[in-house]
């Protein structure tokens, strides 16, 4: 069993358990929503905030905290990449009131008018947030309005210095062909595009078709020697010994060092994306006000401290921050150095033309990535029968 095979069945089994529970919800719900209907009354319970975030990014126990300190209830749900929570929002099918996302994504929302303005002024420990980090965060809300920072961070390489001999300084290692099934890419596409334009001195923020296409033709050249493309998975493949190298999030970097001694994280020579995940809240919340009291909720010191501690990103919180031994501080995989992050760029909104381009190529990517895995388990099971046909792919 391959790399990608053994998380694809892992998360397989996450996902069969996850229908099970929204068909139970599914079922409790509709016999709620047929109580209310058949009594002739509309339900809205204002002490409710359903919330969707990152998976695993958050400590739970903090969900717990809050409803029990404010008497209003969380109804809380998780997705895999910024891509993914635009789909499932865009549906309409749930209401969310706040939503956890990155930079770029919450340009995209602001812009096409999904987005409210946040009241900060009357939330108590919005001064926690240091005042820097809403100056990095003035990329993509240039009135600090609509977005509340929550965690932030740089995507690197995390490698196994008992396999990875060399000095590890440039992007350019992940098309060294002597490391032939032992890279993990992130399944995320502008961080997988990030890559190679990067390496090429391009501009994460480039609308070029031609410099675009020049960076997927890159990835697929790549490709032949990449076990697979994975996103909080790569992290356990790191730390299991399954991959050598990742390109992974600095949070996940951290962890996984904690995990294994063996593993090093670097954010090439050529400069990275910093990126920073925000709480807004979209235009068709129920519950604003329920909302502004969980974002106000996680920027408490003592909450912020939990989320902190439980998943090693950086925190743009001044009040944690300050608290920290100075070990931590300097630990620059989750405090990059300036003359680090000077060499790195966030992530911005392309507009809806660039857009569609780019998800036009990550499709292409992808469906490449499809073909090649169809053929080469065809092989192997030709190769168990006997009948191998000699054809490598």
């Amino acid at each position: 069993m391959n790399l990608l095979e053994k998380y694809y069945l892992q998360g397989k089994g996450k996902l069969m358990a996850g229908i099970f529970v929204l068909v139970v919800l599914l079922i409790i719900s509709t016999i709620a929503f047929t109580g209310c209907f058949s009594s002739g009354k509309k339900s809205d319970d204002k002490n409710t905030v359903t919330v969707f975030n990152y998976g695993d990014y958050i400590d739970v126990s903090v969900l717990k905290t809050f409803e029990k300190e404010t008497g209003i209830k969380v109804k809380y749900e998780e997705y895999v990449t910024p891509e993914d929570m635009y789909t499932k929002y865009k549906s309409g099918v749930i209401n969310y009131d706040v939503i956890c996302t990155s930079d770029y994504m919450v340009e995209k929302m602001m812009q096409e008018g999904e987005a409210q303005k946040i009241d900060t002024s009357s939330m108590e420990y919005y001064k926690n947030i240091d005042e820097k980090y809403l100056d990095f965060c003035k990329a993509f809300d240039p009135t600090n309005e609509y977005a509340v920072p929550y965690l932030w961070g740089t995507v690197g390489i995390l490698y196994n210095t008992k396999v990875i001999k060399e000095k590890v300084d440039s992007w350019s290692i992940l098309w060294d062909k002597k490391y032939d099934d032992q890279i993990v890419m992130q399944n995320s596409m502008r961080d997988a595009f990030m890559v190679p334009l990067k390496w090429n001195g391009i501009s994460l923020n480039t609308t070029s078709q031609k410099e675009l296409k020049q960076a997927q033709s890159l990835l697929l050249k790549q490709k032949p020697i990449v076990e697979a493309y994975l996103v909080d998975e790569a992290r356990d493949a790191m730390v299991s010994g399954d991959a050598s190298m990742a390109v992974i999030y600095s949070g996940d970097a951290t962890v996984a060092m904690e995990e294994n001694e063996d593993l090093d994280y670097v954010v090439p020579k050529e400069g990275s994306n910093v990126w920073f995940d925000c709480f807004l809240i979209p235009k068709t919340a129920e519950h604003k006000e329920a909302a502004e009291k969980f974002i106000d909720y996680m920027n408490r010191q003592d909450i912020a401290q939990k989320n902190f501690d439980y998943i090693y990103y950086g925190t743009p919180n001044k009040a944690v921050y300050d608290t920290l031994d100075d070990d931590t501080k300097e630990d620059y995989t989750i405090f990059p150095e300036e003359a680090t992050l000077d060499k790195c760029e966030v992530y911005k909104y392309l507009g809806e033309k660039t857009d569609q381009y780019y998800n036009r190529l990550w499709k292409e990517l992808k469906s490449y990535f499809y073909q090649v895995d169809k053929a080469e388990k065809e092989k192997a099971i030709q190769t168990i029968k006997g009948k191998d046909t000699g054809n490598r792919i």
